[in-house]
């Protein structure tokens, strides 16, 4: 499966190739974290909307992770399609070298700031001190979740998924006795943690991740033979991997910080409107697993033939990332409009709590196409190396349009929860309309357009 050359045979093939596994191992990323919701739910419900919070104060740690192995996947990704070994190997050395750096910057940043983001969304009482646990344990696990995202991303650059779909599935597997055994312990002989055992589940899985997932870059062709010394840091690729991995850290990061608007707003609906939207956001991910898994395909595919001047191949695999998204988007639609309270009482029997998420889903379900076109443009945007772009448009949909339009809808009109929901709405539609103006202008200057016919591949 590893180190395929994405610039020759058919687009579909390759899509299936990559998407597939890693999708499958996004299934069991959420999965791992529905595990967590569920023996938190086995608690109190204060219990889950303190995992709710302290989840999203670190994973705001962790997007540098992820736009880190965005940054590999483009950058590594355009020099295979270039065909040169040495710019691949170097650039894959550095970024693990960055990653490595990054950990440490975070470790401190996230001590200092992460209780202070808790306190702005929170409460004070149980809830708040649940949330402040569970994130100071997790701090133990960034090194994992980071340095992995930033390996995967190597690895997908190589037209290799299945490596982090094995790794997701052995950590869910491992969540699931982890759970109860550190939560609980082992009676006269070790004692529990409580709901902090939920998180030391959480750091010695995703550890085992790292491991297995630095293993297989290591094995790489190209990687093979690598010293330490090629781990020294060098001003100039970091420079290009931090403009390259900054735009989409950003971006996740305004996400979650779109997150703890939302949060805010709802801490004055109580505890159970907190709770309600955590559970929802899980199962919105189920469902959105076969979309992230294509349009993360899109990525190292855009990025190949980009890189060897293939730009018809470019443009080919973005309609076809459309055609076969616009499918999948519209089936899980229903799903969420009438399936949602069962899905919901699979994690509480609070009917607050079910009543608030359903409500929730039933909107999110008539967005579901517009996250995959965003989704689909981001990767493009990233593979082009026109990162940037990303970052403005979640500064618009994630930044300012969730907060004006739930203070328009709540604040102003004083509408309840659906108030909140249907601000979430108006700010990722209109998002979609700048994101597709966007794609197509930045299209036109980079690969001739995406309407445009078959292009001679050039030198690049």
């Amino acid at each position: 499966m590893r180190d395929q050359d994405l610039t020759e045979g058919p687009i579909s093939g390759h899509f299936r190739t990559l998407a597939v596994p890693a999708a499958m191992g996004m299934l069991f990323s959420t999965l791992y974290n529905v595990v967590d919701i569920f023996y938190a739910g086995q608690l109190s419900t204060e219990a889950q909307a303190g995992l709710a919070i302290g989840f999203q104060a670190f994973f705001i740690m962790i997007a540098v992770g992820i736009g880190t192995g965005s940054a590999m996947s483009a950058l590594v990704g355009n020099a295979r399609g270039r065909k040169s070994d040495a710019d691949a190997r170097r650039t894959a050395m550095q970024g693990l070298s960055f990653a490595i750096v990054a950990v440490g910057v975070l470790l401190v940043v996230g001590a200092i700031g992460g209780p202070q983001l808790i306190a702005l969304v929170s409460e004070p009482g149980g809830y708040r001190d649940a949330a402040n646990g569970y994130f100071f344990w997790l701090l133990a696990a960034l090194p994992g979740f980071v340095v992995a995202y930033a390996a995967n991303g190597i690895l997908q650059a190589h037209g290799d998924s299945v490596t982090m779909q094995r790794a997701m599935m052995a950590a869910f597997v491992a969540n699931i006795g982890l759970n109860p055994l550190f939560m609980y312990g082992i009676p006269e002989l070790v004692p529990g943690l409580g709901f902090n055992g939920i998180a030391l589940s959480t750091v010695v899985s995703q550890t085992g991740v790292m491991v297995f997932v630095l293993r297989a870059v290591l094995n790489l062709r190209v990687i093979k033979g690598a010293q330490l010394t090629e781990l020294t840091p060098k001003a100039a690729d970091y420079r290009e991997i931090f403009w390259q991995m900054i735009p989409t850290s950003s971006a996740l990061i305004l996400m979650f910080v779109s997150g703890f608007v939302v949060q805010f707003a709802l801490k004055d609906f109580g505890e159970h409107a907190i709770a309600a939207y955590g559970i929802a956001l899980r199962i919105e991910q189920i469902l959105l697993l076969p979309v992230l898994g294509m349009t993360g395909a899109l990525l190292p595919i855009a990025a190949q033939n980009f890189g060897a001047g293939d730009f018809a191949r470019v443009r080919e695999a973005v309609w076809f990332c459309w055609k076969l998204g616009l499918v999948l988007t519209v089936g899980a639609a229903p799903v969420l409009w009438f399936g949602g309270g069962a899905a919901m009482s699979f994690f509480t029997d609070d009917q607050q709590v079910i009543a608030v998420g359903v409500s929730y889903l039933r909107v999110d379900s008539f967005l579901f196409v517009l996250y995959m076109m965003l989704f689909s443009i981001n990767s493009l945007l990233q593979a082009l190396k026109r990162p940037v772009w990303t970052l403005w448009i979640s500064i618009y949909r994630q930044g300012f349009g969730v907060a004006f339009f739930v203070w328009l809808l709540v604040g102003v009109i004083g509408m309840d929860v659906w108030g909140v929901w249907l601000g979430i709405g108006l700010a990722v539609s209109s998002g979609w309309v700048i994101a597709l103006v966007v794609a197509f202008r930045v299209a036109q200057q980079e690969i001739g357009g995406l309407r445009a016919g078959p292009s001679p591949v050039t030198a690049r």
